[in-house]
């Protein structure tokens, strides 16, 4: 029997409260992140950044539960949570949302249901950051 990737509950990578971490992390699963990290995460499923967790890096995930603190943009290709103890210091991305009564976001927010308008703003996301990347280079040879 096929396992629905959309409803696996088994975590397969933890990052527990006392840890903290400098890189970034790709994951085939269910990720959750309860400690510090610095770097960016990308998972191929259900991604749960807890109440006391303090992430500066992106994260994307299908599902993604935010409850701490995310200092970087946040992509979700399913369902995006915003708990009330949750900070979002950067722009969302996502299909569905729902933002609870008391949670912080500083940045744009894009809600795309349909196929096409998730594809074409996807597109321009990814623009956006090949340029945000070239600019270092680009103002150090020329600038």
């Amino acid at each position: 029997m096929a396992q629905d990737k959309n409803n696996d509950y088994s975590i397969n990578t933890i990052i527990g409260p006392n840890t903290s971490l400098s890189g970034d992390i790709e994951a085939g699963g269910f990720t959750r992140i309860d400690g510090s990290i610095r770097g960016d995460i990308r998972a191929k499923g259900k991604v749960v950044i807890g109440e006391r967790a303090r992430v500066k890096g992106n994260v994307s995930g299908t599902n993604v539960t935010i409850g701490g603190v995310v200092y970087g943009n946040v992509i979700s290709d399913g369902h995006l949570v915003i708990l009330s103890t949750a900070i979002i210091m950067g722009d969302i991305i996502t299909r569905r949302i729902q933002a609870d009564d008391g949670c912080f976001i500083n940045g744009k927010v894009a809600v795309c249901p349909g196929d096409d308008i998730w594809q074409k703003t996807m597109s321009e996301y990814r623009d956006a950051q090949g340029i945000k990347s070239a600019l270092p280079v680009f103002q150090k040879t020329y600038g």
